[in-house]
């Protein structure tokens, strides 16, 4: 199994991501369409997820389902990454700005929060950037 992680352009918070998702795709699975399609398909999709990074920090992620073709209105053949609609918020990791997305092994991924952790009022981001790089998450 293997993830990708991809910055969230746009959003600050792991709400706006909800927000946006819930206008664009109501109750239905998400999608977010690259122009690359990732080799490591099979890989992905068993039981690999969609880690999301805001402003600096990894925050969340979301369960790969599928991968599909999608066309844009210019023709050209991308990948839609069919996404659960279950957003789980993990343990904030720092990480520096890249473009497009990137493989991430399970070793490197961060941990989900524990259970009842996902209603707590998130820390500061930068505190939560420095307990990350002394390791205290």
């Amino acid at each position: 199994m293997i993830h990708l992680i991809k910055l969230c352009v746009g959003a600050e918070r792991v709400e706006d991501l909800l927000e946006w998702q819930r206008l664009n795709y109501g109750a239905g699975p998400a999608r977010h369409v690259t122009r690359m399609w990732p080799k490591r398909e099979e890989e992905l999709l068993d039981g690999g997820s969609l880690f999301w990074v805001f402003k600096g920090l990894t925050l969340a992620r979301q369960r790969i389902l599928a991968l599909e073709e999608a066309t844009g209105p210019d023709g050209i053949s991308r990948c839609a990454i069919i996404l659960d609609r279950d957003v789980v918020r993990t343990e904030a990791l720092p990480r520096r700005p890249f473009q497009g997305w990137r493989y991430l092994t399970a070793e490197d991924a961060p941990a989900d929060l524990r259970r009842g952790r996902e209603r707590e009022e998130p820390l500061p981001r930068e505190l939560q950037a420095a307990l990350s790089e002394i390791g205290l998450r």
